[in-house]
């Protein structure tokens, strides 16, 4: 039974931060480490103690983890940037919620001795001889220890104490990866044989001047090794726990929304019962109707983007948001109330937009976000918030009047509304085909229920409400979140998409409402949104004519095309070949392009020439120690030829979000591999050795284990099955009650019908095979059905977490 394990969280805001510069304020800004490693950098916000974020991040972690930290930095322009605060939650206080942690946690003081990383492999043995009695502790390696050396290293050793003996290893230098292959002994005595005591291994890095480094310790009760003589394994390394104290609030506070999601995954066989369900719901929508009575509020969007998933995976997305549309409509009386809800067909569409659509919408709008941001012109409309001291940048002479400044404002959203409308109206093939044949079937759902002359817009304002107000204004509004940049605007750009994303959606509702508002300052742009009306009919008309066979059936695992650009940008890639160079000469800027079959890149982005890899050959996708080239962001893309060789390319991003983004996507498209390797090097071999572990051997096995499916959840998830309809069944055996209470009242009164003689699966089967369930009687009714699938799935997994429980237990009694 797989483990998937889904960490979300927001970084909301900061209040109250110390002041690190001497003007006065701070640069702060936010890094986020999962065991120790960066996986989130915030922007900056520069000149203030109480900034605001609003960043989100979700994380896939098959192998779970162990604590997640939050550090508040200042952001320093010259020298090293200083520490504000930290705030570390471990894995078991963030599981412990339910709901998840959403409050205010004051900052802590960093403490040295707490930031350790890594384990160590030990091999510990009790002799009771009747000549000797000794601890023996072989001390074999470490790996991913923490840097604690201005080199990016560390010169560790290891050391034993149990009650008053202690023994050290001999010390390795510069490596995070020390391979030691010694055995330290300790002689004990008669009165040391008894079982309480604690044998402890640490592991310090050693300083020719001041005081050792603590890198970390494993504590093993003495009791331990009377039940077992021998015990080896990797450990984990533990801080020395001196927890620090809050500070009473001094240095300031983190509004932190922190969720965890876990959950067993069941071999594929046991889910099908519920995924037939599910497709049969498209034609009956039986199931389906089951499953939107028993979705709460806070569930809405994980259920539509989980179902949507479903559907695309079964090449049955159209029919599915066909299902919703419908039922939405029949439902719907008032047409200007059409939509307008939180519903799980508004949440559906929308979910649906974001997982076909996003390159398409980057396609569109991103070169003219690009621009604005460039720009970073002032603009404003409103007079109450027009200053005046703001305008040097649109006048060098003497400032400008609140008039001039407002004509200024018009003219430049005008070319930058004109720009953003053309690129929407002129992309009808771009769009993808998937969502212009949904389009067509909302478009006839709408027109059959509304027939009305007064309604004729109707029709319209369904689909331009979705992709106008839906989509592409909110993508205006926050470009970050939908990854159209890297950092949020600056409160100048940000107020510039603003005013666009109200001007977009004026013109995807028609103009149906201009002037009804108390936005009235916002008049000068509606001649040319009015203007825009026509248009925007004229390319939805041409959005939906489009042949309904054109989707395909056929069942997926991306929810994109294998020849489309996933991802692409500008990289640095390390000049492998001709004689070593130094760093900063090593690595040459090139263009890269990502799709599901290739890593391709080139000197620029219309270069005719590419190299290419193809992804089917990659079998690790990793950071890269700091040292190894000292450089920072460098991640290894390592791929296997036909006769097994390996080779590795070099790339460097520009900054640590950057980094997590592509490590992310090449491991998602390389994520059904089959060769993915379980270690690697994070140095490089250079003058004979590795520089991570020392070792001389190039084609020895990586010194550091592999993150093949570590990634950050967005829009281009692969497409997981099993994954997905866990999510419904847990959604469902938490309405179980409800379904069983509202579908099955009378059919609970009638003996012959009960949920026992109508199972589907009576067979369980913990070894995973395949189960053939019987067939369905003719009188069993959907939500039987459906209760007994749900009450299999229970009971599988029941069985097989006690059959995880049983081997554990074989494993500590018999290692």
């Amino acid at each position: 039974m797989a483990k998937n394990t889904s960490l979300y969280f927001r970084i909301v805001e900061g209040r109250n931060l110390p002041a690190k510069d001497v003007s006065g304020t701070s640069d702060p800004y936010c890094i986020v480490k999962v065991d120790n490693e960066v996986v989130a950098r915030t922007a900056t916000v520069w000149k203030n103690l109480n900034p605001f974020w609003g960043e989100e991040y979700t994380l896939h972690l098959p192998m779970g983890f162990h604590s997640l930290s939050f550090l508040v930095m200042d952001e320093d322009t010259i020298g090293h940037d200083d520490v504000i605060g930290k705030i570390t939650l471990s894995k078991e206080a963030i599981g412990s919620q339910a709901k998840g942690l959403d409050s205010w946690m004051n900052l802590t003081r960093v403490d040295p001795d707490e930031e350790v990383q890594g384990e160590i492999h030990l091999r510990l043995e009790l002799l009771k001889d009747t000549m000797k009695r000794s601890l023996r502790c072989q001390v074999i390696e470490a790996r991913d220890l923490a840097p604690r050396d201005i080199s990016g290293t560390s010169d560790p050793f290891g050391r034993i104490i149990f009650n008053n003996h202690s023994a050290e290893t001999s010390i390795i230098k510069k490596t995070r990866f020390p391979h030691w292959g010694e055995t330290l002994e300790l002689e004990l005595k008669a009165e040391d044989l008894r079982e309480e005591g604690t044998v402890i291994v640490e592991v310090w890095d050693w300083d020719m001047v001041g005081k050792n480094d603590f890198l970390g310790k494993v504590e093993i009760p003495f009791a331990s090794l009377h039940k077992t003589p021998v015990l080896e394994g990797w450990f984990r390394l533990l801080p020395l726990g001196n927890n620090g104290a809050d500070a009473g609030g001094k240095l300031g506070a983190l509004r932190l929304k922190v969720r965890l999601v876990e959950d067993q995954i069941l071999p594929s066989t046991y889910y099908q019962p519920l995924i037939e369900l599910l497709v049969e719901s498209v034609e009956d929508s039986s199931a389906l109707t089951m499953l939107e009575e028993v979705t709460t509020v806070e569930s809405r969007q994980d259920v539509a983007m989980t179902l949507v998933k479903i559907y695309l995976g079964q090449g049955l997305v159209v029919p599915f948001l066909d299902y919703l549309n419908t039922r939405e409509v029949n439902h719907t009386t008032d047409p200007n109330t059409l939509f307008r809800s939180n519903s799980l067909a508004s949440k559906a569409m929308e979910q649906f937009m974001k997982a076909v659509g996003m390159l398409y919408l980057h396609e569109v709008l991103k070169p003219i976000i690009n621009r604005i941001f460039d720009e970073r012109k002032y603009i404003e409309l409103d007079p109450c918030k027009i200053d005046l001291n703001c305008t040097r940048r649109i006048s060098f002479k003497s400032s400008l009047s609140e008039a001039e400044v407002r004509d200024y404002s018009v003219e430049m959203l005008q070319t930058y509304l004109t720009s953003i409308i053309e690129s929407i109206v002129s992309s009808v093939d771009q769009c993808p085909s998937v969502m212009r044949v949904a389009f067509k079937q909302l478009h006839k759902r709408v027109e059959e229920q509304f027939t009305e002359p007064e309604n004729e817009d109707v029709k319209y304002l369904a689909i331009s409400g979705f992709f106008f107000l839906r989509f592409f204004a909110p993508a205006i509004l926050t470009p970050k979140l939908f990854q159209l940049r890297d950092q949020h605007a600056d409160t100048r750009t940000s107020r510039t998409l603003l005013l666009l994303a109200k001007a977009l959606q004026s013109v995807g509702n028609l103009g149906l409402q201009l002037g009804h508002g108390k936005e009235q300052w916002m008049s000068p742009l509606h001649p040319i949104i009015l203007r825009s009306v026509a248009s925007v009919k004229d390319f939805l008309d041409k959005l939906i004519d489009v042949d309904q066979d054109i989707v395909s059936s056929v069942p997926q695992r991306a929810v994109f095309m294998p020849s489309v650009t996933v991802k692409e940008g500008y990289l640095h890639k390390h000049k492998a070949e001709g004689p070593q160079l130094l760093s900063r000469f090593a690595f040459k800027k090139r263009y890269f392009w990502l799709t599901s079959e290739t890593l391709s890149y080139a000197k620029t982005s219309d270069w005719q020439v590419r190299s290419s890899v193809p992804i089917q050959r990659v079998c690790a996708v990793e950071r890269v120690d700091e040292n190894a080239f000292q450089q920072q962001n460098v991640m290894q893309v390592i791929t296997q030829d036909n006769d097994g060789k390996l080779n590795t390319m070099y790339i460097q991003c520009k900054n640590v979000n950057e980094l997590n983004q592509w490590l992310s996507a090449i491991r998602k498209v390389s994520i059904y591999n089959e060769r993915m390797l379980p270690s690697f090097h994070p140095g490089v071999h250079r003058s004979g050795k590795w520089t991570c572990c020392l070792q001389a051997d190039r084609a020895v096995s990586g010194c550091s284990r592999t993150h093949s499916a570590v990634t950050l959840g967005d829009w281009s998830d692969p497409l997981d099955p099993d994954v997905e309809t866990q999510i419904i069944y847990k959604q469902l055996l938490q309405g179980r009650d409800k379904l069983r209470k509202k579908y099955l009242e009378m059919e609970d009164a009638d003996p012959t019908s009960s949920i026992q003689e109508k199972r589907i699966s009576p067979d369980i089967h913990p070894d995973g095979a395949e189960c053939n369930a019987p067939p369905t009687r003719p009188g069993q009714s959907v939500a039987a059905r459906l209760l007994v699938v749900i009450e299999d799935l229970e009971q599988a997994h029941a069985t097989f977490q006690l059959r995880e429980m049983e081997d554990a237990t074989r494993v500590i009694l018999n290692p």
